[in-house]
């Protein structure tokens, strides 16, 4: 039987778009509706507290839209407010952290993996756990760089305001050491990592950016891909794909807290075939 209804995707501000993008790639048959707090973005640098009302909030508008699973494209919303969500809801729900955690520990070859995330994902030790889980045998090294997420959401994605921020906020990882001289890391004395895992949803927007930094020798993982095919796995366990051919037609809605033009326009330009049909919608909580 085919299950037509649409699949909720999540996320702060903009960022969550690209693992929309791969889960229409990969599941094309699928309906989608997104909702983007850009309002209250960034998540990163709030409480805990601040950032689970924040997820409940938006869920529960989700909830409201009869979707039969729902994405939380936001890693900060995953490591602080997953296990929360899932009790709450009925439905299927998937976060960003593990299919990235795996992605990065099968693809280093060294065993050294470096994170870069916000503030409040790297705070939760969430990737650390979730990459030592699947290979204990991994080191680990995060980093917050909380100056990524303003970036993006201001569409600063290239030039040279954007290649400076980028360079400052992965020195000290991809560096041996800081402006003072100090050793950032304790690590062996010239190993360093060859995967870099991108914590947040956003940052695969400036990844041209981070690559050109980071080097040929260091592998670049984000979640979208390895989350988008997790979807798809989850919806075949549980019966509840939408075949080719049913009706209604697949559709694509988007929803924001924010500016629906302004939405509207950076989609445009981080996508190149931008949403011009976004719909504002409005939250009761005020963000502190």
């Amino acid at each position: 039987m085919s299950d037509r209804r649409p699949i909720g995707v999540f996320d702060s501000g903009v960022g969550g778009l690209t693992v929309l993008r791969e889960i229409v790639r990969r599941t094309p048959a699928e309906s989608t509706v997104y909702l983007g707090d850009n309002a209250r973005a960034p998540y990163g640098v709030r409480s805990d507290d601040e950032v689970l009302a924040f997820s409940i909030e938006c869920l529960d508008r989700l909830a409201e839209q009869d979707v039969k699973a729902i994405v939380v494209a936001c890693n900060t919303s995953t490591a602080v407010a997953l296990g929360v969500l899932r009790q709450r809801y009925d439905l299927p729900i998937l976060g960003v952290i593990r299919p990235g955690a795996s992605a990065a520990a099968l693809a280093t070859r060294n065993r050294r993996v470096g994170v870069i995330a916000t503030p409040a994902t790297i705070r939760s030790h969430a990737y650390f756990g979730a990459i030592k889980d699947e290979n204990p045998a991994v080191e680990v090294y995060e980093h917050a760089t909380p100056t990524l997420v303003p970036l993006v959401e201001a569409g600063e994605l290239a030039g040279r305001v954007a290649e400076a921020a980028v360079a400052e906020a992965l020195a000290p990882l991809l560096g041996e050491r800081d402006a003072a001289g100090e050793s950032i890391f304790p690590r062996p004395a010239g190993a360093s990592i060859d995967t870099l895992l991108l914590g947040c949803t956003h940052y695969p927007l400036l990844r041209d950016l981070i690559a050109a930094l980071a080097g040929d020798h260091v592998a670049i993982v984000d979640s979208a891909t390895a989350t988008a095919s997790s979807l798809a796995e989850l919806l075949k366990i549980n019966a509840l794909e939408a075949m080719d051919g049913g009706t209604p037609a697949t559709t694509h809605r988007q929803l924001t807290t924010g500016d629906p033009a302004a939405f509207a326009a950076l989609a445009g330009r981080l996508f190149s075939d931008g949403f011009t049909d976004v719909e504002r919608v409005e939250l009761a909580l005020a963000a502190r």
